[in-house]
């Protein structure tokens, strides 16, 4: 049975949302905290009741992801500042050959992104592109394509960064289980969405490397390859073992509890990511000459912008929170239950709609996810809500247009107009979303 006026006021709060966002450009962090009293008020709870669940909500979220999403921001901004992200690029450029350059470009854009932030890792791999557009004389557009596609796959489908892991948290979803359905739903959307629309798109439009950016052509020394994968591989192989380890998959492996119970520790995200940071601290850092002091000073940088993310998956918690405490999420979920509509779908479209309207695609993923985990089952396996994620991740990536910072940032650099930038970002980007929820759903059947 629906209640109408629980409806009213989820609609009323996610209206409230978008028009202060949209119209009169207020911080998503307010607008979420926002829009969450207005559900509260509408839903007619009581004043205290909703100033007890906003502070449930950002305490129970906070918890988890202020830490991860910490320790991850640190950890990229040394392996940047070591140069690793530029090596790894050289190395796959060198042994994949220039005629298979876009795929080496979507595989670097796909490692890079996992420490490193999207814009960032684009930003100091650029000039690549550029350098090989000038060797080849083909379009712009053969190399660009992959290495965004990468970029983008992995900062939205592949923990520890920042979206997944805020979604991941409001669903309660394990992590370990993120990462690993995040790799293989990745892996296909990125050739799909990468080297083989980039090879359609770069014969439809010719784009010269942007005259006045000059490549870098200083010798840099770069970390090795090898040290590069390992230190970026630690956190991931550590928290994907520790659930594995403690899954029904070896369940009657013989090991014992005392040990189950330390490699637990060890392959929690927290651990995981402190002990890829004080080896990137010192292997990356101290043992290359990089002093104590410039260390410091590039990881506290990097609590700038992982702070606003935390703050504003923290408002996402609320707004989830005020959904539960007022039993909207539970009605929804009967409804849709008794219409037969797969909280698959529902958490999909949600994400699209939010993503399109108001562009930000960590808005879209944290309100989805608010809309989606009063709708969770007590009965849903943990790959149900990893799938879940990698859904939410899907439908927040399609169709990035002028409301979105990365349009911008990607029109600039590759020296595209509007138009050119719809027929391929924004094109590519709706690739990602409808292959990625493709492959989600496949993936959902077979579990």
């Amino acid at each position: 049975m629906i209640d109408f006026s629980l409806l009213i006021a989820v609609f009323s709060g996610i209206a409230v949302l978008l028009i202060l966002i949209l119209r009169f450009k207020i911080q998503a962090f307010i607008a979420l905290l926002i829009a969450s009293i207005v559900v509260g008020v509408m839903a007619g709870m009581s004043p205290e009741a909703i100033i007890k669940t906003m502070q449930e909500g950002m305490g129970n979220t906070l918890g988890f992801v202020a830490m991860v999403v910490g320790l991850g921001a640190m950890f990229g901004a040394i392996l940047e500042h070591s140069g690793g992200a530029e090596a790894l690029a050289n190395y796959l450029l060198e042994k994949f050959g220039e005629k298979r350059a876009s795929w080496a470009l979507m595989l670097t854009g796909f490692f890079v992104a996992i420490p490193v932030f999207f814009d960032v890792a684009f930003i100091i791999l650029v000039p690549l592109i550029y350098s090989l557009q000038r060797k080849t004389k083909k379009s712009l557009l053969l190399y660009g394509m992959p290495l965004l596609a990468g970029l983008a796959i992995t900062h939205a489908f592949i923990p520890p960064t920042p979206g997944p892991v805020a979604v991941a948290d409001i669903l309660k979803a394990d992590l370990g289980w993120v990462i690993l359905f995040g790799f293989i739903v990745g892996i296909p959307t990125a050739i799909a969405s990468g080297p083989l629309f980039a090879k359609y798109i770069s014969k439809r439009i010719f784009v010269e490397a942007p005259k006045l950016i000059e490549t870098n052509q200083e010798t840099h020394n770069f970390p090795g390859i090898g040290v590069i994968l390992s230190i970026i591989g630690i956190p991931i192989i550590l928290i994907v073992g520790n659930t594995l380890l403690n899954s029904p998959l070896l369940e009657n492996v013989n090991i014992s509890e005392n040990i189950k119970s330390w490699l637990k520790m060890i392959g929690h995200p927290f651990t995981a990511l402190i002990i890829a940071n004080i080896i990137a601290w010192y292997v990356l850092g101290i043992r290359r000459q990089t002093t104590k002091d410039i260390l410091l000073k590039i990881t506290t940088a990097s609590m700038a912008p992982a702070g606003i993310i935390i703050l504003l998956t923290g408002a996402g918690g609320v707004f989830k929170q005020m959904l539960v405490n007022t039993k909207t999420g539970e009605m929804l979920a009967n409804y849709f239950a008794d219409k037969g509509v797969s909280i698959l779908v529902f958490a999909f479209l949600a994400a699209v709609l939010v993503r399109i309207l108001q562009g930000s695609a960590t808005v879209a993923m944290i309100t989805a996810a608010g809309l989606t985990a009063p709708l969770l089952l007590g009965d849903s396996t943990e790959i149900n809500k990893a799938l879940l994620v990698i859904a939410i991740a899907s439908g927040a990536s399609i169709m990035s247009h002028v409301n979105d910072s990365g349009f911008w940032l990607v029109s600039k650099y590759l020296g595209l107009s509007e138009k050119q930038t719809f027929k391929s970002w924004t094109v590519m980007t709706t690739i990602i979303a409808l292959v990625g929820f493709s492959t989600v759903c496949l993936l959902w059947i077979i579990f």
